[in-house]
């Protein structure tokens, strides 16, 4: 059986200065993924017609689908589609469905009258099958030359998204038949990702041809992800098994989950488990452990909100630090952040806490206390226990390395490893 590959192409200025992250190859590729499409390229392109037309011409050349998103709203810059009519050797008609739904949505929704600009939206190249969109007012379309399927897709996320599961996914399972591909997923903490590929080398290097092994480390962790192609389902999803459960075993000292979750979902489950909760008191991170904590559906279970204590005034007005721990040892100490940890959690009435205080940089930092220093508190109803942590990069990640740490120390108190 043949392995079908495919290329995503995203337009726009916007994502080759930065402006926009591209979140739609990311889930364009999980999604083709999903029924057994091999991703061979991510190509992001501008706003300009030669680099469009070189990007469909090196992604045809080997690969049998071709998504492509961005460039079909109203403005002069929106170019795909002119580009495509272009390409496929098209000319540009009216699809009468589109613009009676474009009509209703400015008409009937946002009571608006319909410019020329909005109604040249309704038109598609002659060439193309239209995927009519329910949620806007730019058409997906799908062109196929030489049995290659080019799909052309707004930039907008929901409706890109809308798209893909509705209109493009069923149409590549009625057309293609690849190979399967599956994937297991675990998360580690506490080892560097070179003493994680040392401790398993054996493992790996036993690894058969059709299964490989990727390492993703972020933030402190690793996560380790095995993926195998094969022509039956069946055999591949036993044989990743039985492998799976052999590397549970050798990294289970590290082991943080058996599933592709984020520490706070893993942290999350464990709370809600056991009908327990948690409360933060947070400085230097803003309030970005709370947002973690409370970002998935049913949080509101588990977390119960917070207290951010930036200013040293609400670290003793609120949680009641004592001044003369700001005023000997500071807020960036294991002192400040243990009673931080301990009055947010009597105050909030929860099982447990989490604090955190230091200095995130490019400023603040003394000889005593560089940048990066941060103290980490965590407690529950019979302790507290705090870890102080060095870290190297800019503000940004700083942060978010220690709300990902922080989680992880709460976890393993809950779990009674510290």
């Amino acid at each position: 059986m043949e392995q079908i590959q495919a290329t995503i192409i995203t337009i726009g200025d916007e994502l080759l200065i930065g402006q926009v992250i591209d979140t739609n190859s990311a889930f364009i590729a999980q999604a083709l993924n999903s029924v057994g499409i091999l991703v061979q390229n991510r190509i992001a392109v501008g706003d300009n017609k030669q680099s469009i037309i070189d990007a469909l011409n090196h992604a045809s050349a080997k690969n049998k689908i071709i998504i492509i998103t961005g460039g079909l709203g109203p403005t002069a810059d929106d170019i795909t589609k002119p580009l495509l009519n272009e390409y496929f050797d098209g000319k540009m008609v009216v699809h009468q469905p589109t613009l009676d739904h474009i009509t209703y949505i400015f008409e009937q929704v946002h009571k608006r009258p319909m410019i020329d600009r909005n109604r040249k939206q309704a038109e598609v190249p002659d060439t193309c099958e239209v995927l009519f969109n329910e949620t806007g007012t730019a058409p997906g379309m799908l062109f196929k030359k030489n049995g290659t399927f080019f799909f052309s897709l707004p930039g907008v996320p929901h409706e890109m998204k809308w798209l893909t599961e509705n209109k493009v996914i069923p149409i590549i399972k009625e057309n293609f038949t690849s190979k399967f591909i599956s994937h297991r997923t675990l998360l580690t903490a506490g080892i560097g990702e070179s003493f994680l590929a040392e401790s398993i080398m054996d493992f790996e290097n036993n690894l058969p041809d059709h299964i490989k092994l990727a390492y993703l480390p972020n933030f402190g962790m690793v996560r380790l992800r095995l993926t195998g192609t094969d022509n039956n389902d069946q055999s591949l999803n036993q044989t990743l098994d039985v492998l799976f459960e052999k590397l549970k075993l050798a990294v289970a000292a590290h082991l943080v989950t058996d599933e592709d979750d984020t520490m706070e979902v893993v942290v999350g489950k464990l709370l809600k488990s056991s009908n327990q909760t948690v409360a933060t008191a947070e400085s230097c991170t803003g309030g970005y452990i709370g947002h973690l904590l409370s970002k998935h559906a049913g949080s509101s279970q588990f977390y119960t909100g917070g207290i951010i204590s930036y200013d040293n005034r609400i670290k003793t007005e609120f949680l009641d630090v004592p001044p003369h721990i700001l005023q000997t040892v500071g807020a960036v100490s294991k002192e400040a952040v243990e009673q931080m940890a301990l009055s947010v959690r009597d105050k909030m009435k929860t099982d447990f806490a989490i604090s955190v205080s230091g200095i995130m940089g490019p400023t603040g930092q003394t000889d005593e206390k560089p940048k990066g220093m941060v103290w980490i508190g965590v407690a529950n109803k019979e302790k507290v226990i705090s870890k102080v942590f060095y870290l190297r990069f800019d503000r940004q990640r700083n942060i978010e390395i220690t709300a990902s740490q922080a989680i992880n120390l709460l976890r393993l108190l809950i779990i009674n490893k510290i």
